[in-house]
């Protein structure tokens, strides 16, 4: 990744000297971080996915000044430790936060410098996609999810993120045309020895929603579902799990903010997100069963097909989920509230009464609390891993 680098250059009479060994600094910075470290014009910052400026010493606080206006925000100040590079540096920040301006001074060893830039990079990249995201929803929500609306406009707006509504007749359209591409996914499907005549409706329905993400160019979709259940006699169950593994966000019944909370999740994990209900709360033992018929085809350690629960029809995913930290997850559709937290996986569940892949997992009192007090909607994103931190990171800039 590449980053920009503005260099405010020292005013000390020996500043020749001082510059080489600044630039020597910002060159090892992007050898131990692994970033493309440019240093770069004025007008050319607005290009990269992330900035900083460099104060090269003391005294520079005028130029910065001077600059100031124009400069992309937040500001990320990089510092040496050396001519009063430091001092400046938090004049500097101390201005920022007179003036409501977020910032921060990155400076240490170059090994602290280069890990805090890193996860800054990686958090400034995700914020700059989120802010170009391409969403679609094929169909409305579904009627029983009354909070989980997103406002077009406002959303474009506040956030940059389209959303571009479908038609379910479209939809429709193209699942008549009966076909869809061979691959990985759909090969392992068909070698779980399901119902050969009930898979292949729901690989047309695949083959349907993939055809409107590329004709649409979407980041994400999507689908006011169970509106399949009646004309198709089917779900978006395996579509919506082979298009995640693909790498399109695909989530279930309308729901936009859970399709959000899918892109920033899966952004900063880099993981596979399983979209799903809080099924069960126990709050003597601080546990939470989640449960959803649709995964993503490549999270699982394990799989088998099943019918649609709520149903009985179509094709659904039972899947086993390694044992371990997972990160749960919900951001608002206009992203002005989340939750996050670590849990622990403790056991992967198989009964009769729960939509078809079923988690238990071990939280907080106060996660249980927040479900049951101040839940954001229904659906909650899972991830494997801990993300907690790199959630909140972004969510503070």
């Amino acid at each position: 990744m590449q980053v920009g680098v503005y260099y405010i250059a020292s005013n000390n009479v020996t500043n020749k000297a001082i510059n080489t060994q600044n630039y020597a600094i910002i060159e090892e910075l992007g050898a131990k971080s692994g970033l493309d470290m440019i240093v770069s014009p004025l007008e050319k910052l607005h290009e990269f996915d992330f900035n900083c400026v460099f104060i090269g010493g003391g005294g520079t606080e005028g130029m910065f000044l001077d600059v100031f206006s124009k400069l992309p925000k937040p500001i990320i100040l990089l510092t040496s430790g050396e001519n009063n590079s430091l001092a400046a540096s938090m004049e500097i920040l101390s201005f920022l936060q007179q003036h409501d301006q977020k910032g921060e001074i990155i400076h240490g060893k170059i090994d602290q410098m280069a890990t805090r830039l890193q996860r800054l990079a990686k958090v400034f990249a995700v914020k700059r996609k989120m802010a170009n995201l391409r969403l679609g929803r094929v169909g409305k929500a579904s009627d029983w999810l009354i909070a989980s609306d997103v406002d077009a406009k406002i959303s474009k707006e506040v956030n940059g993120i389209e959303l571009i509504d479908i038609s379910m007749d479209e939809f429709f359209s193209e699942i008549d045309q009966g076909s869809y591409e061979e691959n990985e996914y759909t090969k392992t499907l068909k070698n779980k020895k399901y119902d050969e005549k009930t898979l292949e409706k729901a690989l047309d329905i695949y083959g349907a929603l993939k055809r409107i993400c590329l004709k649409y160019q979407l980041d994400g979709v999507t689908v006011r579902c169970f509106d399949l259940l009646e004309p198709v006699k089917n779900t978006g169950c395996i579509a919506l799990a082979i298009l995640n593994a693909e790498g399109v966000y695909a989530g279930c019944e309308g729901d936009v903010p859970a399709l959000i909370s899918m892109c920033v999740l899966g952004e900063l994990s880099g993981r596979p997100i399983f979209m799903a209900n809080p099924s069960r709360i126990n709050d003597v033992d601080n546990e939470i069963v989640f449960a959803h018929c649709t995964i993503p085809i490549n999270m699982p350690s394990a799989f088998r097909c099943m019918t649609h629960f709520e149903s009985g029809l179509g094709v659904a995913i039972a899947g086993d989920l390694p044992l371990g930290k997972v990160t749960v997850f919900k951001t608002s559709g206009l992203l002005d509230r989340y939750f996050v937290t670590t849990g622990e996986l403790v056991e992967n569940l198989h009964e009769q009464h729960l939509c078809r892949t079923q988690i238990r997992l071990k939280v907080g009192a106060e996660d249980l609390r927040y479900m049951l007090t101040s839940s954001i909607g229904n659906h909650h994103m899972i991830c494997l891993g801990d993300y907690k931190d790199l959630i909140d990171e972004y969510f503070k800039w």
